[in-house]
């Protein structure tokens, strides 16, 4: 098992030698504008306009999926849909989804080890979505650092 490192930094800047994947969370309405996918779509293009196809076609785009987009000859941004549209629901839950999150990092791991990546994040579903750290965190550990993936987490 690999512990999570934290750092301070760009999370759309990844510093390591080898394959790299970003992940962060989207939600499951086609919506891109806000929160972390900014940083993203200044740096790239790709991730947003695939990310919109993938809505646009509905071609297995539900809760807990994963679109990987290259981005760089070493780097992929993917794409989890983890978060239930972008408000509170009529009960007052944020639009976080953590069995999502699971259900994706499953298929991030997968991705990984094929790719030998290592894994950088912010801290994902923690913003808008409305998710809290400490619930994220051991999905996190469960999902990637059980399965020997390296993971860092950057706070901007």
């Amino acid at each position: 098992m690999k512990d999570i490192q934290y750092t301070k930094g760009d999370a759309t800047a990844p510093q390591s030698e080898n394959n790299k994947i970003i992940v962060h969370i989207c939600n499951d309405i086609g919506g891109w504008g806000k929160g972390f996918v900014m940083a993203i779509s200044k740096r790239w293009k790709k991730p947003e306009n695939q990310y919109r196809e993938w809505f646009k076609s509905k071609d297995g785009f539900e809760l807990g999926k994963v679109q990987f987009v290259q981005v760089e000859e070493d780097l992929w941004v993917a794409n989890l849909i983890g978060q239930h549209k972008i408000n509170k629901d009529e009960n007052g839950n944020a639009p976080i989804r953590y069995d999502a999150i699971e259900d994706g990092l499953k298929e991030v791991a997968s991705f990984a080890k094929e790719s030998n990546a290592s894994v950088h994040m912010p801290r994902i579903g923690c913003g808008l979505a409305g998710g809290k750290w400490e619930m994220i965190e051991p999905i996190i550990l469960q999902r990637l650092s059980n399965n020997d993936v390296e993971v860092v987490v950057y706070d901007f």
